[in-house]
Order: structure tokens, then C-alpha cells, then sequence
């Protein structure tokens, strides 16, 4: 691999596709941080539903979460994109990926949220409610800071695959990071060392992630029963 900033070199390849490179990584950050959000938000109300909703209510979210973790994301993606088109709803493109992969995300949370809620010991619950705090409050005082502890490292894990998975928003056309180096790659022939600088800048942002969710887990790390 050459580093120099002659003509035909690879730095030079790199700075002439800066423009495009810059931009797929954008598109791949942007979706990825929606997608979690959403996953996030949608994941903690449905694992709620899953672990204190009535029976009815736990039973469309059960449905919801076996029916997306039995889905392939990518047949997800696809489905988003094309399937509704079938029904008169067009969705853009960048928008179905997001809204596929933070559908797909949300049972993989909401899941994790069931779990990490139902942990914590029933006395806990039942001691807040004693002192007259109601439901949501005895959820977000007590239950919830408890089980933030034993849910955060599931809930990094599924934000690194969120990641990962923006990869598969090509196959509908988004020009995310790994579709702007692949262009490139058809310009310059440089597939091994693009291939390289694109697994070099995914390490970078799950890093960035992974660390950010460390430090989330060393906030919460206090909390003792």
C-alpha cells in the first residue's frame, strides 16, 4: 500500500473520494443514531408492555418481538422498501432503512428490557409501592435504575449490530459508508485497501460506541440492592 500523494497512489485515491467517503459515513451515523433512538424508546415501552401489561397487551408484544427476531434484517429492509409500495405507501429510501432497522432493533431491546426489569427483585417493587409511590414512579425511582445496570450491555451489543447492519441499506440504494467505498473502488481498482479504510472507520465508530456505553455502565455501577 502506497502512502504517498502521487497521482494514482492510494492517499491520493483516498483524498479525491474524500467528498463521497465523508458523506456515506454521515449517512451511516445518522442512520445508525435514529435507528438506536428509536429502538431505544420503542424497546423500553414494549419491554414494559412485555413485563406489567395486561395480558392482551403482553401478547401483541410478545407476537411483535418473536415475529421481528425471526426476521432476517435483510429480508426487513426489503420488505420496508418494496413490500409497502404494494399497498400505495412509498416510503424514501434512507426512511425504510431506518424504520427497518430500528423495527428489527426494538425487539432485541425490548426483550433485553423484559429481562433486566424482571431481575430485580420483587421485594423492590413491592417496598415502593408500600410508601405510596405510584406505578410510574416506582418504575423510574426504583425499577428502572436497577435495571439499567444488567440491561446496558445487551443494549450496546444491539447498537453495535445497528451499525454493522447499515451496511445492508445499500442493497435499496442508500449510499452509506461501505456502498461510497465500493464507487470508489470501481474508479481506482484499490478494492483490497478501500475495503481496509472502510473496516478501519466501522472499528472507529463501535468504538466510539462501545466506550460511550462503558461509561454509561460505570455511571450505573454505584446502585446496590
Amino acid at each position: 500500500m502506497d502512502f504517498s500523494m502521487a497521482p494514482g497512489t492510494f492517499l491520493f485515491e483516498v483524498w479525491q473520494a474524500r467528498g463521497s467517503l465523508l458523506q456515506g459515513l454521515g449517512v451511516t451515523m445518522l442512520s445508525s443514531a435514529l435507528s438506536i433512538v428509536m429502538a431505544t424508546v420503542c424497546g423500553l415501552a414494549m419491554g414494559v408492555a412485555l413485563a406489567y401489561g395486561w395480558w392482551w397487551l403482553r401478547l401483541v408484544a410478545r407476537l411483535y418481538v418473536d415475529l421481528m427476531r425471526g426476521i432476517p434484517l435483510l429480508v426487513l429492509i426489503l420488505f420496508t422498501y418494496y413490500g409497502l409500495a404494494l399497498f400505495g405507501i412509498n416510503v424514501p429510501a434512507f426512511r425504510a432503512g431506518v424504520i427497518a432497522l430500528g423495527a428489527f432493533a426494538t425487539a432485541h431491546v425490548a426483550e433485553n428490557f423484559r429481562g433486566a426489569v424482571q431481575s430485580v427483585p420483587a421485594g423492590q417493587m413491592e417496598a415502593a409501592k408500600a410508601i405510596g409511590l405510584t406505578f410510574g414512579k416506582r418504575l423510574s425511582y426504583v425499577i428502572l435504575p436497577q435495571a439499567m445496570r444488567r440491561m446496558l450491555p445487551p443494549w450496546v451489543n444491539t447498537a453495535l449490530e445497528i451499525v454493522k447492519g447499515t451496511t445492508l441499506l445499500s442493497i435499496i440504494g442508500v449510499v452509506e459508508l461501505l456502498l461510497s467505498a465500493q464507487q470508489a473502488m470501481a474508479r481506482n481498482y484499490m478494492i483490497i485497501d478501500f475495503y481496509l479504510l472502510t473496516a478501519a472507520l466501522y472499528v472507529a465508530v463501535n468504538f466510539t460506541l462501545a466506550q460511550l456505553g462503558a461509561s454509561l455502565e460505570r455511571r450505573f455501577s454505584y446502585l446496590r440492592y
